[in-house]
């Protein structure tokens, strides 16, 4: 899903001034919300969302297909500027020291996994939560992922460098298998840490609430 270099055309300052909105967004947030609690929390994350991003998968017209890792962000912290905040810094040290996107296209990159994947992840959750926090948390990772595909490919057809029907057809094909295994892993990491640290858990996700209510 990373976009580099040339691939925008003449759109890529759009998505720019989207992205340094948002980072304003989520700084504040960051500003309000994190602590000496949740921070090594952040951080190992953080890292694992860069691990997952490295396993790229080529697709034609110069992308890539990936995991993305926001709604997992977006669910743990109760908010999607907290993806957006992850994002950026992985994508940033992606783009800078691996080569891994383009500076251009590091605002679209921003707005495409961090902002759309947030919202996705964050709002598909909070509507889906009243099935199961499981499968809410399964289907709004997967969406998620799925979404922020397609957001990606109408980019780019919009600015001339993907064709509409191949490429929307080839991204949402490879992200639709890809973001099955993104909810396999964020449903895993979530029960992961609700098992070890369940004081880490927001009450929305969190067995023991879930366990409290029925």
């Amino acid at each position: 899903m990373h976009v580099s270099d040339g691939l925008l055309g003449w759109t890529w300052p759009i998505y720019w001034i989207i992205a340094i909105i948002v980072i304003a967004y989520s700084l504040k947030w960051a500003r309000e919300n994190l602590n000496e609690r949740n921070i090594p929390l952040l951080a190992v994350l953080a890292a694992g969302i860069f691990a997952i991003q490295a396993m790229n998968v080529p697709i034609p017209w110069g992308t890539s297909g990936h995991m993305v890792g926001a709604a997992l962000i977006a669910i743990i912290f109760v908010s999607p500027w907290a993806a957006v905040l992850v994002l950026t810094i992985v994508l940033i040290l992606q783009a800078f020291i691996f080569g891994d996107g383009g500076v251009t296209a590091l605002g679209v990159n921003i707005v495409n996994m961090g902002l759309v994947g947030g919202l996705v992840g964050f709002y598909g959750y909070k509507v889906l939560k009243g099935i199961g926090r499981i499968p809410a948390v399964f289907i709004a990772s997967w969406a998620a992922t799925f979404i922020a595909s397609i957001v990606c490919a109408l980019e780019l057809a919009a600015a001339g460098t993907f064709p509409l029907a191949a490429g929307v057809a080839s991204m949402g094909l490879y992200h639709a298998v890809i973001g099955v295994i993104e909810a396999v892993i964020t449903v895993v990491v979530i029960l992961g840490i609700d098992n070890i640290r369940p004081d880490l858990i927001p009450d929305w996700v969190s067995s023991r609430k879930a366990e409290a209510v029925e």
